[in-house]
């Protein structure tokens, strides 16, 4: 029986959990937050031990992790990267889907120094966005094109924000602050999160508008490809709002002098905003991305798509982005137990995506999960 410790009982953490629960392993959770781990117990059952720990203090997790034999890190973004040393320094491999602002491959000499296999940024996307467009560009002689389309949506939007934060609202913010890496030409650039803005429909869902946020992280570099952007989904009209929300200064992190009091600006929005992002008990959310390559392939041009739309899981509790994220992190967890991934080291998904065989135990688990990725191709050589 595996014994494994997951990092965080929010709404991810806790699919972890159950997921790999239900598999017969030995599963423990921790989190400073007693409510969060008393969720954690509805949804995963009788069987996972709880602990209440602070994780914000890296020498608590080297402690925590040192028993068992696998680690999944599901800890908001800004305790990810000082969560992912303690784990390494502790000689534990680890996936993780913590979307830390850092570059989690800093990590890389450390963890091979200490025997490690870390695979980072495990979850939807980032995640299994970058093992499609890695194994893409394994299946294209040259591939000229990737773009990725994501979001994480309330079934019933509701003004003004027509939005719900289905994981970590932090990090939502964080996207829309950080400025947006893409790949035009060959050349690395950035813009400000938010921009080229445009109305886009897929199947399954109403019109949508897909504009750029920092989500290619590590892809911006690991693939030669000489465009490529990911781009974040939302209901029209959000992300003007969140543009004003911006340019008024309210995301800042600089403290500002309110009266008799010093404040950060963004910890007065996000006290204000973060409880209308609150799914309510029952309310149903849903994940659409879409994965699209092109490229050349035996002297023809062809391109590949990818589509993912999958809904809450509402008698089980199971949010849609919690599954889509938590799902791809716990199979993966598997692979690594099982022995099938030997290489060293902090790995983004897509140092994986040669391995066709992989990506096809990921993509069968998951549709045994009720995640179903359809694949469109005119590719052929």
């Amino acid at each position: 029986m595996t014994n494994a410790v997951v990092l965080g009982a929010g709404i991810v953490g806790s699919v972890i959990a159950a997921d790999l629960a239900e598999d017969g392993w030995d599963i423990t959770v921790a989190d400073r937050d007693p409510a969060a781990l008393a969720k954690v117990r509805r949804l995963a059952g009788e069987g996972v031990t709880l602990l209440e720990q602070d994780l914000a203090d890296p020498e608590v997790i080297g402690r925590l992790v040192a028993p068992f034999e696998l680690v999944l890190g599901a800890l908001p973004g800004h305790l990810g990267y000082e969560a992912l040393r303690a784990v390494i320094r502790a000689g534990k491999d680890v996936c993780d889907i913590s979307f830390m602002p850092e570059d989690a491959r800093d990590h890389d000499a450390l963890a091979r120094e200490h025997g490690v296999t870390a695979v980072v940024d495990c979850g939807v996307a980032p995640g299994l966005s970058n093992l499609l467009c890695g194994h893409a560009v394994a299946m294209f002689d040259d591939c000229r094109m990737l773009l990725i389309q994501v979001g994480g949506l309330p079934v019933e939007p509701q003004p003004p924000f027509g939005y719900k934060a289905a994981f970590s609202p932090i990090d939502v913010l964080e996207e829309y602050v950080r400025p947006a890496r893409y790949v035009t030409n060959g050349e690395l650039r950035s813009v400000e999160a938010l921009t080229d803005l445009e109305i886009i429909e897929l199947p399954g869902v109403p019109p949508l508008e897909s504009f750029l946020t920092d989500g290619l992280r590590s892809l911006a570099d690991t693939l030669d490809v000489p465009f490529m952007k990911e781009k974040t989904l939302r209901y029209p009209g959000h992300a003007r709002v969140m543009e004003a929300f911006r340019e008024a200064g309210l995301f800042g992190t600089d403290p500002i002098q309110v009266g008799d009091v010093e404040v950060r600006p963004l910890d007065v929005t996000t006290a204000g905003l973060f409880p209308q992002w609150q799914y309510a008990e029952g309310e149903a959310d849903l994940t659409v991305m879409r994965v699209e390559a092109e490229g050349m392939l035996g002297g023809v041009a062809g391109r590949l798509v990818w589509d993912l739309l999958d809904h809450a899981d509402l008698e089980r509790g199971f949010s849609s982005m919690a599954r889509t994220t938590a799902f791809p992190c716990t199979l993966m967890a598997r692979e690594l137990v099982a022995g099938r991934i030997p290489t060293k080291g902090v790995l983004p998904p897509e140092a994986l995506a040669t391995d066709a065989a992989l990506l096809e135990r990921l993509l069968d688990g998951l549709a045994a999960r009720g995640v179903v990725v359809q694949t469109s191709s005119n590719a052929s050589g």
